[in-house]
């Protein structure tokens, strides 16, 4: 029996670094929009969740959702972990896929591609990490999730989900691979937390959205020939899987 899967997306309006990121305008919709629509054409996902939490505007994602069709749950601001989880627990789903409202280049092919390693591996988490950074999702086993819930208790375990799964490689089966997807130029970060990071995206959707999502290969074809683009978010920095705000 082929395992159900379950996409749920982050999102929140009161990020730290830019905040209101999630309705910021991408070719005339809003970034969280562009994120949906891409979850939503991905070949082999069932349903598709919002995970959010009560702050202020976050109406406005709900509505948004709602209006494309896709469930709601709110939970902790702070407790992602178990935002995350008591979604999964709601809605339901053999394998989770997790995706953020940040990445509105989120692939629908390299998605559908992890999706299809997990059923074919059995594995409790893939993903592909030479995909550039916020164009690939994460894919977690339900029991895999339930037991990183009851287990993990440190800060940056509570606020990024996976590290416990990530930190315990002797319980689970990892499947984290290269695909070897080739990129002639330094490897472009495709995620939006900065104002950098904004701008470089807007430039991308102005120039590569015509109604429906668009592959990375189309970005990626699209930087090659405007490689000054590159140099607009080159210097920020990713925080790493350790950090914690509530630390």
């Amino acid at each position: 029996m082929t395992p159900t899967v379950t996409a749920i997306i982050q999102a929140r309006m009161n990020s730290t670094r830019l905040p209101g990121k999630a309705m910021m305008d991408l070719a005339g919709r809003p970034l969280l929009h562009h994120v949906f629509e891409r979850i939503l054409v991905t070949k082999g996902v069932e349903r598709v969740v919002l995970a959010t939490c009560e702050e202020e505007e976050t109406g406005k994602l709900i509505r948004l959702a709602e209006s494309m069709g896709i469930g709601v749950f709110i939970g902790s601001r702070d407790n992602v972990l178990e935002r995350f989880w008591q979604a999964s627990e709601k809605f339901g789903g053999d394998l989770i896929m997790r995706a953020t409202g940040d990445n509105p280049f989120t692939d629908p092919g390299y998605a559908a591609l992890s999706i299809q390693a997990m059923i074919a591996t059995g594995a409790d988490l893939c993903y592909f990490p030479d995909l550039p950074l916020g164009t690939g999702v994460s894919m977690v086993k339900k029991s895999a999730l339930d037991e990183a819930y009851r287990k993990s208790d440190r800060p940056h375990q509570l606020e990024h989900v996976t590290p416990y799964i990530h930190e315990h490689p002797e319980r689970f089966n990892l499947l984290v691979r290269d695909i070897g997807i080739a990129i002639p130029f330094p490897r472009p970060r495709l995620t939006i937390d900065t104002t950098e990071d904004y701008e470089l995206a807007k430039t991308i959707y102005d120039h590569c959205y015509h109604g429906s999502p668009f592959t990375l290969d189309t970005v990626l074809r699209f930087l090659e020939k405007n490689p000054a683009l590159l140099s607009i978010n080159s210097e920020v920095e990713q925080r790493p899987m350790t950090h914690s705000s509530t630390q």
